[in-house]
């Protein structure tokens, strides 16, 4: 979806509120507000918003392990999880 195809004036928004609130709650396209001609805030669907922040999370999470693995810091899988095995049994013991 392109954003330029939802751009509206902020006095648009203040006038019919009620209805754009309603159909971007529908379709879960965003709005891009204007102000004086300049693109200033998008209105968007909190579903919407929720899925980008943890999209936003991943792509951090992996950006964050390629830069450990290229730094040298990771461990064979056999040995993570062994380690893990050993936690896990030290916790269960009383």
């Amino acid at each position: 979806m392109k954003l330029s195809e939802a751009v509206k004036p902020i006095s648009h928004i203040k006038s019919h509120a009620s209805e754009i609130i309603s159909e971007i709650a529908e379709t879960g396209k965003p709005v891009v507000v204007t102000v004086n001609g300049e693109a200033r805030v998008i209105i968007q669907d909190i579903k919407e918003y929720e899925k980008d922040r943890e999209s936003m999370a991943m792509l951090k999470m992996l950006a964050l392990g390629e830069k450990d693995m290229l730094e040298g810091r990771y461990k064979p899988i056999h040995q993570a999880f062994g380690e893990l095995k050993k936690k896990i049994r030290s916790a269960e013991r009383p």
